[in-house]
């Protein structure tokens, strides 16, 4: 009987620690892609698998910042839906529509989490994409092309959808100002933490093996320095 109670006890606190483990899901851009580990599996990648292919040093998804996050914090990727040249307005390239690829088209595909990490912005900066105005209200499709419109619409959904999800938003080094400030800014208005990367090694204007440590422990220090 007392090893048949201590068989029930070791299953149900093996659940609990199972209901206990945070799954955390990913929307990003080319920094977070790897071959074969993102939703859906048709978005562009920068990162893969095959050396042929390879344009950093980063040669095995361990090296990445968020599977490095993920393990030494003990969760679970629930998904990670980035997309390579992802703007968060719908305005990329040479002004091209990036709609398909967007941020806001993207955001209602992260699957149940608990933690959702936000590592965007840096291609509507490099693709010059309009900053926009500061609206919170009334924002229309039309308003989506600007940067400003495009993020609060974001955040004002995600926060209404993943309500009790803790929601981060990483920002890239080397952004243009009016970008760095217009992040913090709605990022506040929402009430989205904002952690502030201050240095990246890169290889191509992307994180390299060194790079991908300091995202993640910058990312780590942000979380440790304001638990709860």
């Amino acid at each position: 009987m007392k090893k048949i109670t201590l068989t029930i006890l070791a299953v149900l606190m093996a659940g609990i620690a199972v209901a206990q483990t945070k799954a955390v899901s990913i929307l990003g851009d080319s920094y977070s892609t790897y071959e074969d580990f993102v939703t859906p599996a048709t978005n562009e990648l920068w990162y893969y698998a095959k050396n042929s292919e390879q344009k950093t040093d980063v040669k095995d998804v361990r090296q990445t910042w968020w599977h490095q996050l993920i393990k030494e914090n003990g969760w679970r990727l629930a998904v990670n839906n980035s997309y390579s040249g992802a703007t968060i307005s719908y305005t990329g390239y040479d002004g091209n529509d990036y709609s398909p690829r967007s941020f806001n088209t993207r955001m209602d595909n992260l699957g149940q989490p608990d933690i959702i990490f936000i590592f965007g912005a840096t291609n509507d900066s490099w693709a010059g994409s309009p900053i926009g105005d500061f609206i919170y209200e009334g924002i229309k499709k039309a308003d989506l092309y600007e940067f400003r419109p495009a993020l609060a619409h974001m955040l004002r959904w995600m926060t209404d959808r993943y309500v009790n999800t803790e929601i981060y938003f990483i920002l890239n080094t080397e952004l243009k100002d009016e970008i760095n400030t217009s992040v913090k800014t709605i990022c506040a208005h929402y009430g989205v933490p904002v952690i502030t990367l201050t240095e990246v090694d890169k290889i191509s204007g992307h994180p390299s093996v060194k790079g991908m440590r300091q995202i993640a422990d910058q990312v780590n220090s942000f979380l440790k320095s304001n638990a709860k």
